[in-house]
């Protein structure tokens, strides 16, 4: 006959139902074990990184913390040269938009060899979150008018529209201040653009307000520079608007036609080359749609 496991004593969790909140499955970087170091949480994994929130120098500063751990199946020292420069490169990058006003996060400190970039925390949520959540609240009101919110899609002609069409243009005008700079940054979707909320009182600094609930307020920053280079070629630029033109539409199919109009609008008022730059996405637009067509 088989034993029976006791129950777990009373007052005590069962590890293998509770599992804590923030478990580190991996090692973590050496600088957030030191014991004066705010216990860290893991906000996200990728293929190369992992980032973390803590705080920098004082409890009640919070910042991000970018590792880039060592990769197993590399040679080791083509993997430390590698981490050195990814890192150096993404933190001279944010250094240079933040002295040119390009809205990004602060640099706070840097270890090349130890892998990892501590910035400014960026308070707030993600752009794609807050207009999905829009986008779904307009659904709703247009189902309650006796329409299929689906079928309606969101083209900024409409008084409640100019939230989302205010929203779009302080997307163009960041990412026009970020190419006139120099920058392209690789991997553009409103998932590394951040809504950091307005302070009381304050007018905004990068864009357009318009009246509404709220949800759309806040500055737009962008994030996560990993793939970002220093390029001053046209053809960089216009692909990094195709990369977020295409995000949009697949993450907010809905309001696919106001990317284009407000957005292409807002970065031609900040970028004195976006002419220049909007005919090479009309080339880049065109080979897109001969891959799809080919497969």
């Amino acid at each position: 006959m088989a034993a029976v496991s006791p129950p777990p004593p009373q007052g005590h969790n069962n590890p293998l139902e509770h599992e804590p909140e923030h478990e580190h499955e991996f090692p973590l970087p050496t600088i957030l074990t030191y014991p004066s170091s705010t216990p860290p949480t893991l906000i996200t994994q990728g293929a190369e990184a992992r980032l973390y929130k803590t705080t920098y120098l004082l409890p009640s500063v919070p910042c991000a913390l970018k590792y880039r751990p060592p990769k197993a199946w590399r040679h080791p020292v083509l993997d430390a040269r590698l981490t050195r420069h990814r890192i150096l490169a993404e933190a001279r990058i944010l250094a240079k938009c933040r002295r040119e006003g390009v809205p990004v996060p602060a640099v706070y400190a840097v270890d090349e060899a130890a892998g990892w970039l501590m910035m400014e925390w960026v308070g707030g949520a993600p752009a794609r979150v807050s207009i999905n959540e829009w986008l779904r609240r307009r659904k709703e009101e247009e189902e309650a008018k006796g329409h299929e919110g689906d079928a309606v899609p969101v083209t900024g002609d409409q008084e409640g529209d100019k939230e989302l069409v205010a929203l779009m243009r302080r997307i163009g005008t960041a990412v026009g201040r970020m190419h006139k700079v120099g920058i392209v940054h690789g991997d553009l979707t409103t998932s590394n653009m951040m809504l950091r909320p307005w302070e009381k009182g304050r007018e905004p600094v990068n864009g357009y307000k318009a009246d509404g609930d709220g949800l759309l307020d806040g500055d737009i920053i962008i994030i996560d520079f990993g793939l970002a280079s220093q390029s001053s070629s046209d053809e960089d630029r216009a692909v990094d608007l195709y990369v977020l033109e295409r995000a949009f539409a697949s993450t907010h199919s809905r309001a696919e036609t106001l990317f284009s109009a407000m957005l292409e609008s807002s970065y031609r008022e900040t970028f004195k080359q976006a002419p220049v730059v909007l005919k090479k996405l009309e080339e880049v637009r065109l080979r897109g749609r001969k891959r799809s067509m080919i497969g």
